[in-house]
């Protein structure tokens, strides 16, 4: 095969060898920049859309994808609107909730949690909590029994906490109590520990029990529920879905959808992503300048045999390919060198779990590391992209070079 003398040029530059060994030296320092910047860059894109998907799941696992409200409470019978927002398009799974607060002792310790009452038969079709349950079965907080009190499923945290486990008793405290001459006092009621569950994400472990419809009215003193709860066939679907369903059911409903009722969470992460993106993005501009500098001091080195070249009959185009190639050679070979590396690492860290973080501060337990085909393709387009427009001055330059002058004290 027959391969252009500009490239065999450009590659016996970079290889130079004796007196002019400090070119192949700098070329190979241009090369481990873009190395080490594609390689950060790669790696901090994964970090960040790994914390993003594992923080999204966990959030959809443990919540639905759309909570339909109404002012004032959805009075009345509620299987009707549930019948009808099951026909909504993309909609899988609906199932009524009542939501509250309350405070939980047991064992001496206490806590304050929300209070959802769900309905067990329906439940899994909007939430993971079927699959969630790590002891005790979500079926038995329908079980009544006279002689024993209310049953309630309590998080794995939360458990660990209060020190319980499955037929224990705790206490639940509810703002709702019995009027006095005094004002309003709250009373508190016992209830049986019929589950533990991990839905994973630890805001949810730790702070929420689950009771049955009937169990939550009388703890909340209320008589109807307080929402219906969606879920979708297409997470990126639940906004316009939303909408959709807030106009079609008429005034005084809406629907919240996951992205609107953690907008501040997702929009720190996207801005985050961003941030760590440019400041690492930065590497790679510094390593595109060591290609510039490099190609100079090439171009300074080679001016005799760059007008050896024109003489011969070399055109400007030719010399300005030569120190394109040449600059295009280091970031071609950078990019894939630290891409490959990038994703090497990433793949490691994450099958590994090697970085580990609180999880009640990160609501998980190891840095998740996820590579976007996007997000590679982006990477390594943009970082050849640079060291292309890295390769044009000195390039020019080179072409501009007047034979006659070179030689002229040779």
């Amino acid at each position: 095969m027959d391969v252009p003398f500009e490239l065999q040029i450009a590659l016996r530059y970079l290889l130079a060898k004796r007196k002019q060994a400090f070119i192949s030296v700098i070329s190979l320092i241009s090369t481990l920049g873009v190395v080490v910047g594609v390689m950060a860059l790669v790696i901090a894109l994964a970090l960040m859309t790994g914390l993003q998907g594992e923080l999204r799941d966990r959030i959809l696992g443990s919540n639905p994808h759309i909570f339909v409200w109404k002012r004032g409470g959805i009075t009345g019978g509620y299987q009707q609107q549930l019948d009808l927002l099951r026909r909504e398009p993309h909609v899988t799974g609906a199932a009524p909730a009542i939501l509250g607060k309350a405070l939980v002792s047991a064992a001496g310790d206490q806590a304050f949690i929300n209070i959802k009452g769900i309905d067990p038969a329906v439940e899994p079709q909007v939430t993971d909590i079927g699959r969630a349950m790590r002891s005790g079965v979500l079926a038995d907080l329908t079980k009544e029994d006279p002689d024993t009190p209310g049953a309630i499923l309590l998080g794995s945290d939360l458990a660990a906490q209060l020190g319980v486990q499955v037929g224990d008793s705790i206490s639940v405290l509810t703002p709702q109590g019995t009027l006095s001459p005094m004002g309003m006092i709250p009373r508190a009621r016992r209830l049986r520990v019929a589950g533990v569950f991990s839905l994973g994400l630890y805001e949810i472990d730790s702070q929420t029990g689950f009771v049955s419809l009937d169990v939550a009215k009388r703890l909340l003193d209320k008589e109807d529920i307080d929402a219906i709860q969606l879920r979708l066939d297409d997470v990126f679907r639940a906004p316009e879905t939303a909408d959709a369903i807030s106009a079609k059911l008429g005034e005084g409903w809406f629907a919240q959808d996951w992205a609107d009722m953690n907008q501040s969470l997702f929009s720190a992460l996207w801005l985050e992503k961003v941030a760590i993106s440019l400041t690492i993005g930065l590497i790679v501009m510094v390593a595109a300048l060591n290609i510039v500098a490099s190609l100079i001091l090439l171009v300074m080195e080679k001016h005799r045999d760059i007008a050896i070249l024109k003489t011969m009959g070399a055109s400007a185009r030719s010399v300005t390919t030569i120190f394109m190639l040449q600059g295009l050679v280091i970031g071609i070979v950078g990019t894939a060198v630290g891409a490959s590396l990038g994703y090497g690492i990433s793949k490691v860290l994450d099958t590994y779990k090697l970085i580990r973080v609180p999880v009640d501060v990160y609501q998980i337990s190891h840095v998740p590391f996820k590579v976007l085909p996007l997000d590679f393709a982006l990477v390594v387009v943009s970082a050849i992209l640079i060291a292309f427009v890295a390769t044009i001055y000195p390039s020019r330059q080179a072409a501009k070079l007047d034979p006659a002058q070179a030689l002229r004290y040779e």
